[in-house]
């Protein structure tokens, strides 16, 4: 009984649920009781049921207790969500209370973890930026030799540390060869051909043998260690890998003088200039294997051009032609001036002579198929630039033009010789018989080529082929 009404005076919506439903009996009750006074009739149970059976509008009446009760109890139910969140309103106020008892030394631990983390921040964001100054830098170098003394000096000087070395694994890949660095004991390695050999008896040879970094904080109770008498103020290195497409090509080596000056974040940092160094000197290498490459082919495109137009020059029946103001004439072979056979030899413009006459070169990939010779009629002048500009880019054209003009020709001579091939072969093919054939190949090949040539077709025997012998 004591519990429910404690539940009673707990629960405001069973406690104005019930109240509702106390009051809305009222209604219902007067009602009725008006109800059977209108009707004068005595007030008893069979009254009652009388009346309420009779009046339909009695019925709406008792519905009464069970709105008020319903309306009640949502009533009692918002009491019960207010008391409720005061409840929990107050949990809150005592847990912010001891929040705020907390709150200072929070601030204090949280203000020196930010600083902290803006530290590492600025460290980091400084070690970036001077990675990509770095690689910038590296990457504007194409020539290998100048590269790897550029990085060794750019790393030791934006980075602060007093040695920085560069290796590269040999041909055979057996040996880490110093190729580039910057302190006074690697240039005295760099002089006597300093190499350590690819495995574990090195801070360089672990790196490139096993493809990832090697950090020493304290080379003194390092293993690995190599003690070297050119360096003997190391007290710190650090060595990464050189990596092309996961192709080890050499080692970045890093040394201090101060111990553990290497941290996590060092290494990840140094991790990525390495990848930016690996990039650079395998594109400076592309860049001179591509620039030899490039060399060879000019020189053979230059010999070829020389051949071609040396064989098309000799077939042709006029090698060049003069205007001289009036006309236009043939030139005769062997005719050419001594500054024009300079011009021819050196490929160059020249100025020679009282008049001054002009020799353009007409060339060609390098290579010289003709001369535009000008010459003055009215005596010494001076040829301006803009006169010499005009020659030069109609020599230039012209160039161009002839080249075109020698490929059709010579395809032309090519498609004619395939044709004739194909007929002589065709009317060949057609004859019936040893001897048809053997006269039908020597009158076609007479007729193609011509002229006062006599062709003799003669089948080998075994009687010939011992006087021959």
């Amino acid at each position: 009984m004591r519990n429910w009404l404690s539940f009673s005076r707990n629960n405001n919506t069973f406690i104005y649920a019930l109240a509702g439903l106390l009051f809305g009996l009222m209604f219902p009750v007067i009602a009725t009781v008006i109800r059977i006074y209108d009707s004068k009739l005595s007030l008893g149970i069979s009254s009652i049921i009388l009346v309420q059976s009779s009046d339909s509008l009695l019925w709406i009446i008792d519905t009464a207790p069970l709105f008020l009760g319903l309306f009640a109890a949502f009533a009692g139910r918002r009491q019960d969500n207010l008391k409720i969140l005061y409840e929990e309103l107050q949990q809150r106020e005592k847990e912010l209370a001891a929040f705020q008892l907390n709150l200072g030394q929070l601030v204090d631990v949280r203000t020196k973890e930010l600083v902290e983390a803006n530290q590492q921040t600025e460290k980091r964001a400084k070690q970036l930026q001077t990675v990509s100054s770095v690689a910038r830098r590296i990457a504007a170098v194409q020539d290998l030799n100048l590269l790897l003394p550029e990085i060794t000096k750019l790393v030791s000087e934006q980075f602060g540390f007093y040695h920085a070395g560069v290796f590269l694994v040999d041909d055979a890949n057996e040996y880490a060869v110093l190729q580039a660095a910057n302190s006074e004991g690697g240039k005295r390695m760099l002089d006597r051909r300093h190499r350590l050999k690819l495995d574990a008896s090195s801070i360089v040879g672990y790196t490139t043998s096993r493809n990832e970094p090697r950090l020493a904080l304290d080379v003194g109770t390092d293993a690995v260690y190599f003690n070297n008498p050119d360096l003997p103020e190391t007290h710190s290195e650090i060595a990464l890998p050189l990596r092309i497409g996961g192709r080890v090509i050499g080692a970045l080596d890093v040394q201090s003088t101060e111990y553990n000056a290497f941290l996590q974040e060092d290494i990840t940092v140094l991790t990525t200039l390495a990848d930016q160094i690996a990039t650079a000197i395998e594109n400076s290498r592309l860049f001179g294997a591509s620039r030899s490459a490039l060399s060879e082919s000019q020189i053979t495109i230059e010999k070829y051009v020389k051949l071609a137009w040396g064989s098309f020059a000799q077939q042709m029946k006029r090698t060049g032609f003069v205007f001289d103001g009036k006309q236009v004439a043939p030139l005769e072979r062997g005719a050419r001036r001594d500054h024009i056979k300079s011009a021819i030899q050196t490929g160059r413009l020249t100025l020679k002579g009282p008049s001054l006459t002009i020799a353009v070169p007409i060339k060609l990939r390098g290579h010289t198929i003709g001369i535009l010779d000008v010459r003055s009629k009215k005596g010494e002048r001076e040829w301006t630039q803009d006169e010499i500009t005009m020659l030069e880019a109609a020599a230039e054209r012209a160039a161009l033009a002839l080249e075109n003009a020698r490929l059709v020709e010579t395809a032309q001579r090519r498609a004619a010789r395939e044709r004739a091939i194909g007929e002589i072969s065709n009317k060949i093919g057609a004859a019936n018989g040893l001897d048809a054939i053997l006269q039908t190949a020597v009158e076609e090949l007479g007729r193609k080529i011509g002229g006062a040539a006599e062709v003799t077709l003669e089948l080998s025997s075994a009687e010939n082929d011992q006087n021959v012998q």
